[in-house]
C-alpha cells in the first residue's frame, strides 16, 4: 500500500523552527526577569540629601507616616492595602519639650520659598533681603529675635522639627520673618550669645526595622514617569498580572514614582530582579545608606 506523503509543515512553524535556530526568540517567550533586565528605560538616581537650610529640600520620608490610604494606585486594593501598611512601618515620630540654645538651630521647616537653596543661616543672611534687617547691636538682635519669636523672652515654646536621614540639623516651623530669624542666629554664633529656648521637638526616624521588613516582602524601585507609557514594561505588569502597588512620593526632577512588587509572588519578584539589573534605583538600599550620606551637623561652636 502506498503511504500518503507527510503534511508539508506549516509556514509559522518553519519560521518558528528557523529563529530558534537562529536564536531569535520573541521577547514576548522570555522569561519576565530577562524582559525586565532589558528594558530601556531613563532611569535617574535617587537624590543625596544636600546641605540646606530648607526642610523640604531633603527627602521627604516622614510623609510616609501619615499617608492617605488613597495615595497608592494600583489593579487591587488588597494590593494596595498591604504596601500601605509596609511603608507607614518606616517611619517614627516622637514628641519631646526641650530646651534648646538658639544657635543650635539652623533650618526653615515650614513651606519652602521659591530661589536658590543655602547652606547655612550664614549663608542666607549675605542675601539682599536678610542685609535689610541690619543687626549690628544687642538691642537690635532682640528687636529682629522678638519679631521672629514673639514672646521667647517669656518661655513661649517654639516648634522644631528633626529627622534623622537629615543628620542633626534643627528646623524652626516658623512661617514668618524668617530673614529675620536667620540673621539672628547668625549673630549669636559669631558673639557667642547664649538664648536658651523653649522647644516643641518632632523627631521623625527612619526605623530600621520597618525598613528590614519592607526589604523582606518587597522589591521598592524607582520608575521614572515614561514607564507608564512604554509599551513593554506595561506589558510585563498587565499580562502577567502580578500584585503591584505605586507611589507618588520623592519629589525630584525626573518625577518618578515609587513601586511595589512583592517577593511572595514568582513573577512579581522576578520582575523586580530584573528592574534592579535595568538600572531602576532600589528604594531600600538608598534608605539603608541614608545614615552614611547624612553628616550635616550644625551646633553650638566650640567656645575657647
Amino acid at each position: 500500500m502506498m503511504s500518503l506523503p507527510e503534511p508539508m509543515p506549516l509556514l509559522t512553524s518553519q519560521i518558528a523552527r528557523l529563529a530558534q535556530r537562529l536564536g531569535l526568540r520573541s521577547k514576548a517567550s522570555l522569561p519576565v526577569q530577562a524582559r525586565a533586565s532589558s528594558l530601556q528605560l531613563p532611569f535617574s538616581r535617587l537624590p543625596e540629601p544636600e546641605p540646606s537650610i530648607y526642610w523640604n529640600d531633603g527627602p521627604c520620608l516622614q510623609r510616609l507616616l501619615e499617608l492617605p490610604r488613597g495615595a497608592l494606585s494600583g489593579p487591587v486594593q488588597e494590593d494596595k492595602a498591604r504596601a500601605h501598611a509596609a511603608l507607614a512601618r518606616l517611619i517614627s515620630k516622637d514628641c519631646t519639650r526641650s530646651r534648646l540654645d538658639l544657635r543650635q538651630i539652623d533650618g526653615f521647616g515650614g513651606q519652602r520659598k521659591s530661589g536658590p537653596s543655602y547652606p547655612t543661616f550664614e549663608a542666607f543672611a549675605t542675601t539682599p533681603a536678610c542685609r535689610q534687617v541690619r543687626i549690628i547691636s544687642y538691642k537690635d538682635f532682640l528687636r529682629a529675635l522678638s519679631s521672629a519669636l514673639p514672646g521667647f523672652d517669656e518661655g513661649a515654646p517654639i516648634e522644631v522639627r528633626q529627622a534623622s536621614w537629615l543628620g542633626e540639623r534643627l528646623y524652626w516651623a516658623g512661617e514668618y520673618h524668617l530673614e529675620a530669624f536667620a540673621c539672628a542666629v547668625a549673630y549669636a554664633r559669631l558673639r557667642g550669645l547664649e538664648v536658651m529656648l523653649t522647644a516643641d521637638v518632632t523627631d521623625y526616624r527612619l526605623d530600621r526595622s520597618g525598613v528590614h521588613a519592607l526589604d523582606a516582602d518587597y522589591h521598592a524601585v524607582t520608575m521614572p514617569a515614561q514607564a507608564w507609557s512604554d509599551r513593554e514594561f506595561m506589558a510585563l505588569l498587565l499580562d502577567s498580572q502580578v500584585p503591584y502597588a505605586r507611589l507618588t512620593l520623592l519629589r525630584d526632577t525626573s518625577n518618578s514614582e515609587l513601586l511595589l512588587l512583592e517577593k511572595r509572588d514568582p513573577t512579581a519578584n522576578a520582575i523586580g530582579e530584573g528592574l534592579k539589573a535595568a538600572g531602576a534605583p532600589d528604594l531600600i538600599r538608598y534608605l539603608r545608606d541614608l545614615p552614611q550620606i547624612t553628616r550635616f551637623k550644625v551646633g553650638v561652636p566650640a567656645q575657647d
